[in-house]
């Protein structure tokens, strides 16, 4: 058996508040917090894999023990085979992270003198160093700031050097705890674009990554965990997820006026689950749910023949938020309300 990227085996964290003291102010937060409570994954290796869950779900505690920054109150944690407690050491030159937001690099230094300082911290060959901060300094735009003092940059700025700090080692395994956070439109589509390239240079690099973005997660996750107040509530590939909220396809179709037969006779084609009708004043508006989706050719045929003119078929996709709404209960655009 391969060894497993990470697993996790009930892992569990629990902050606790410190004690009253004449420095500290009296607070009504609860004694203890359980950010993990019993998590167990496993991520195998060549693997993109994501978490998603709101604000608060011990998405980043998960990390910060699997990166060896925090250590767990209870169950196990490894990385690559080895475990993230007893051998830290050994962990630490196979795994790299960059976390959204994150405020680090020397100010008075400038971008390129920043990366090579992380680099040869984490030992990359000196030939090695130059090819890689130019290929990263251009996917995500920040060439023309290569000799700009970090403390000059922009936030979305210092979001990119980060990212380039990540990918800079060639980690085999590579946390991204929201890695796009603050970016624009393009620089977030150019740095997905690039993770896609990453992971297929090399077929036993593995990613662990967090996001609020629910298109990029379906977009870039071979599989994901959606976890909420510390516990892993569905694991599996978005595909699969996205079924569990709609066991049976469904199209929608937009209808001239009239064809007034076309519902009732759908109920006889073979493949038809259900199907309703809506009129509106203008169009006809016709909801199809298949237990066979080869049916579709056998549902226009007979609207047709019933008399009906379709202005327009598509099929209706469920998304991860869809998914996430149902598993935790809101989504997560709702956090901010």
């Amino acid at each position: 058996m391969d060894t497993l990227a990470i697993r996790t085996d009930n892992l569990t964290r629990t902050y606790r508040k410190p004690k009253k003291g004449w420095f500290r102010k009296k607070s009504t937060a609860p004694a203890e917090f359980v950010a993990l409570a019993g998590v167990s994954l496993e991520v195998h290796p060549g693997e993109l894999f994501g978490l998603l869950g709101p604000n608060g779900a011990g998405k980043t505690t998960l990390i910060k023990i699997l990166t060896t920054l925090l250590a767990p109150t209870s169950g196990g944690a490894w990385v690559d085979g080895v475990d993230v407690v007893a051998n830290p050491e050994a962990v630490r030159p196979r795994i790299n992270m960059v976390s959204g937001g994150e405020s680090s690099g020397y100010g008075i230094l400038n971008v390129r003198e920043n990366l090579w300082l992380f680099s040869r911290i984490y030992g990359v060959p000196g030939a090695d160093v130059k090819a890689r901060t130019d290929r990263l300094l251009e996917v995500v735009g920040l060439t023309d700031k290569a000799t700009s003092r970090v403390s000059h940059l922009s936030t979305g700025q210092r979001q990119k050097m980060n990212f380039c700090r990540g990918f800079l080692t060639d980690p085999k395994i590579l946390f991204l705890d929201e890695p796009t956070l603050g970016l624009d439109v393009t620089s977030a589509r150019a740095i997905r674009v690039f993770i896609k390239e990453w992971m297929k240079e090399k077929p036993d690099r593995t990613m662990l990554l967090t996001t609020h973005y629910m298109a990029e997660a379906d977009e870039l996750c071979d599989r994901l965990a959606i976890i909420d107040k510390g516990k892993v509530l569905a694991c599996d590939t978005p595909a699969n997820l996205k079924r569990r909220v709609q066991k049976y396809p469904i199209f929608e179709m937009s209808l001239s006026p009239g064809a007034d037969g076309a519902v009732a006779d759908l109920h006889h084609v073979p493949g038809v689950h259900q199907a309703t009708k809506t009129e509106t004043p203008t169009t006809a508006e016709l909801k199809v749910s298949l237990a066979d989706e080869s049916a579709i050719g056998a549902v226009v045929q007979r609207v047709i023949q019933a008399g009906g003119k379709i202005l327009t078929l598509k099929k209706v996709e469920p998304t991860l938020e869809d998914v996430f709404i149902e598993l935790v209960g809101h989504g997560l655009a709702d956090e901010a309300k």
